[in-house]
């Protein structure tokens, strides 16, 4: 389903995320208007997996992770992670935009991305050299987009070369048909993977089995097929599915983190964003943890660091 492009030439963050992840994702959202001195100078819009029924319609449709054949269950935690790559479509293929997992939250403003020099790049991102064995990762969990430097970006012919096993999710995940001249590295701050300190910008609770909304809860996502060290991955997946079938998020090492997502959930039911009734239905669902609401009550008005660069514009 095409998405209408945002009105006039502001730029767009954008966040996708499907059923399970929608709280984070509104959260996220929020996150942003906060954090800027100039809230109006952007848009914040949700890129949601129900708008594309080429994705929620595609059950059981086989793809290749990573070179291993998997069906591809809309059910699944991270079932949204196409929609990054929907984003240039999205504008019109022209403007800027960021989009972000909805596990990120706003510490700092993100017109400091919007305005920063892009050298004639199309994409800016994080690396993250050596995760999953790759020593050229990068990460497009945070990603800036000159969307008018991207015409070949086309989502659905994408997916077409994803469900014909012409393209393999991995190498679409990671960029590597991307000239790497076209793309520029971002600072850590713009990308902080489970750390929040002064510096951060933005946060990523990108540890899924560590998610502070989800602690308690059974897990929910599927495991990737790659092996440990010596041990292939036929012998490694069937043990961690065993294992994960069984077992449960666990709370976050930094309960800072935990306090700020409860805070910023605190102040979008405060605001109207999100209701009551939506957040009990979320734990109804077990896509939040059960005591969602009591720690919102704790947490209200715990919002460091954010607003940090709204209160140095004042």
């Amino acid at each position: 389903m095409a998405i209408a492009a945002p009105a006039g030439d502001k730029p767009v963050v954008f966040i996708h995320a499907n059923h399970k992840q929608r709280v984070g994702a509104l959260v996220s959202a929020h996150s942003f208007r906060l954090a800027s001195a100039t809230p109006d100078a952007f848009e914040v819009r949700l890129l949601e997996t129900r708008d594309f029924p080429a994705l929620t319609g595609a059950k059981g449709r086989t793809f290749l992770r990573d070179g291993h054949a998997r069906a591809w269950d809309p059910d699944d935690l991270q079932s949204f992670t196409p929609l990054r790559f929907a984003v240039p479509d999205a504008m019109g293929h022209k403007g800027l935009a960021v989009v972000v997992d909805p596990d990120v939250f706003a510490a700092g403003d993100v017109t400091g991305l919007f305005n920063r020099d892009r050298q004639g790049k199309a994409v800016w991102l994080r690396g993250r050299f050596g995760h999953n064995g790759s020593k050229d990762y990068l990460a497009t969990s945070v990603m800036l987009l000159d969307c008018a430097r991207l015409p070949h970006w086309d989502f659905q012919k994408r997916l077409d070369d994803l469900w014909a096993h012409r393209l393999d999710y991995v190498h679409w995940i990671e960029l590597r048909q991307e000239d790497r001249a076209n793309i520029g590295l971002l600072e850590t701050h713009w990308n902080d993977f489970d750390r929040l300190t002064e510096e951060t910008r933005l946060l990523h609770t990108t540890k899924r089995r560590t998610q502070p909304w989800k602690t308690g809860l059974p897990i929910d996502f599927t495991v990737r097929e790659r092996g440990f060290g010596p041990l292939p991955a036929s012998v490694v997946v069937p043990v961690l599915r065993f294992w994960t079938k069984h077992s449960r998020y666990r709370q976050h090492p930094d309960l800072n983190q935990e306090a700020f997502f409860y805070a910023l959930l605190a102040d979008l039911l405060d605001t109207g964003g999100i209701s009551r009734e939506e957040i009990a239905e979320a734990i109804a669902h077990r896509y939040v943890r059960p005591d969602s609401l009591a720690l919102v009550e704790r947490h209200r008005g715990r919002l460091w660091p954010l607003r940090r660069d709204a209160r140095k514009a004042a």
